[in-house]
């Protein structure tokens, strides 16, 4: 499955450093803005493979607000 989120990114002493909008503490750089696309998404990858839950337990989702 294909999802789509916002890379914001800025250049810090000639790297691309970036991070993931809407997934907070997903952060990368690169050399290059191809080699922050691939690091970042290498990094959203670690990121879901840490937090996956253990077998056998079943999830459940629920939306709520947040005043802001």
């Amino acid at each position: 499955m294909l999802r789509h989120f916002t890379l914001e990114y800025w250049v810090d002493e000639g790297w691309y450093v970036g991070r993931l909008k809407e997934v907070p503490g997903v952060f990368s750089q690169g050399e290059s803005l191809e080699e922050l696309e691939e690091n970042i998404k290498d990094a959203f990858h670690l990121m879901m493979e840490e937090e996956e839950i253990a077998p056998g337990f079943e999830t459940k989702s629920k939306d709520i607000g947040v005043e802001i």
